[in-house]
């Protein structure tokens, strides 16, 4: 599995044959989203749009992110709300064909824990503290965790988490379901490709449809199901992979 070449700035790029790891790089301000990282996510979304790949998404230094760039959203203005400079990064960060998996150590608060939840997976470590303080800054978490996180959590969690925007610990988090492992920090990234390395095994057609069909609005199931089964009940790969199943039964 060789590595392609680095990106520098906000966001480190590694790049292998089936699947990309990017890491928030802005240690200095514990990888506050600032613009110039938004810009380096609608890059890498552009490139696994292209080629899908699974993504494996963390932070530098010992933090995920520790939320927006506080400096620069002091001077935002309506404008820029209605932009939803955040939210449609997360979005097409969301709407990947493959698999993103967030991998938390440390901190990840306000846009930080938003750009979390719009992973399909998330381990963590210990020293979790996720969370959406926004309304502490006289604005509310517009970025996703409105829609979101009570799909994750369910409604009566959320709303008590977003309305208190009080932060939670690594157990709590695992409790409620707000992440679905907790490994050390040292085994953080190796859980995290572990989790790669299994649905690698899996058809990669499959992998997308299960995906899409997740994702897919409430009203639109069960058709969204059918059409999707339909076309991988015509795939080749079915059948091989369904023979192999019945042949190794039958020895």
């Amino acid at each position: 599995m060789a590595a392609g070449p680095l990106d520098s700035g906000p966001l480190v790029v590694e790049r292998h044959d089936d699947r990309v790891v990017a890491t928030l790089h802005r240690p200095h301000k514990r990888n506050a989203i600032d613009q110039a990282t938004i810009d380096a996510i609608h890059v890498l979304c552009a490139e696994l749009e292209a080629v899908p790949r699974p993504l494996i998404l963390t932070g530098a230094g010992g933090v995920f992110a520790a939320g927006a760039d506080i400096a620069e959203l002091r001077e935002r203005r309506a404008a820029d709300a209605l932009r939803g400079i955040n939210a449609h990064a997360f979005v097409r960060l969301a709407e990947l064909p493959m698999p993103v998996i967030a991998a938390i150590d440390g901190y990840a608060l306000g846009g930080g824990a938003e750009l979390a939840y719009a992973a399909d997976i998330r381990i963590a470590t210990p020293s979790l503290a996720i969370g959406n303080p926004e309304t502490g800054l006289g604005i509310l978490a517009a970025a996703g965790a409105g829609w979101r996180l009570k799909e994750i959590i369910g409604d009566a969690r959320a709303i008590e988490l977003l309305l208190t925007g009080r932060t939670v610990k690594a157990d709590e988090a695992l409790r409620i379901g707000l992440v679905s492992a907790i490994h050390e920090t040292a085994e953080l990234l190796p859980a995290a490709h572990a989790v790669v390395d299994r649905i690698a095994r899996n058809d990669r057609a499959a992998t997308i449809a299960t995906k899409r069909v997740f994702r897919a609005p409430r009203d639109h199931h069960p058709a969204v199901d059918l059409e999707a089964q339909a076309e991988l009940f015509e795939s080749p790969e079915k059948f091989r992979r369904m023979t192999d199943f019945l042949e190794r039964r039958d020895r």
